[in-house]
């Protein structure tokens, strides 16, 4: 299995949540929905309106809802940055 990664969920105004022990992340971007697995190439990809699910080390599920932003995938980090967050 791979080493897990980090991900930093990012509002307007603040960070909203992060981590340093991800396996796994589902967002929805214009182009679709896209998964992120621990060693995933660079991108840049826009989010459309919809729910960012983050599975951690231990199995938990964080699920936030995010309005239009970016994810980026770079260095093994995850950043979603959207004008608008909340955890659910």
């Amino acid at each position: 299995m791979a080493e897990p990664f980090r991900v930093r969920v990012v509002s307007a105004d603040r960070e909203v949540w992060a981590s340093d022990d991800a396996t796994m992340v589902v967002a929805k971007t214009v182009e679709g929905e896209i998964g992120i697995l621990p060693g995933h190439e660079p991108m840049l990809a826009i989010l459309a309106k919809g729910e960012v699910r983050v599975t951690v080390a231990d199995g938990e599920r964080i699920t936030a809802h995010a309005d239009e932003g970016f994810l980026s995938v770079e260095e093994n980090t995850v950043r979603v940055v959207a004008s608008r967050v909340e955890l659910s």
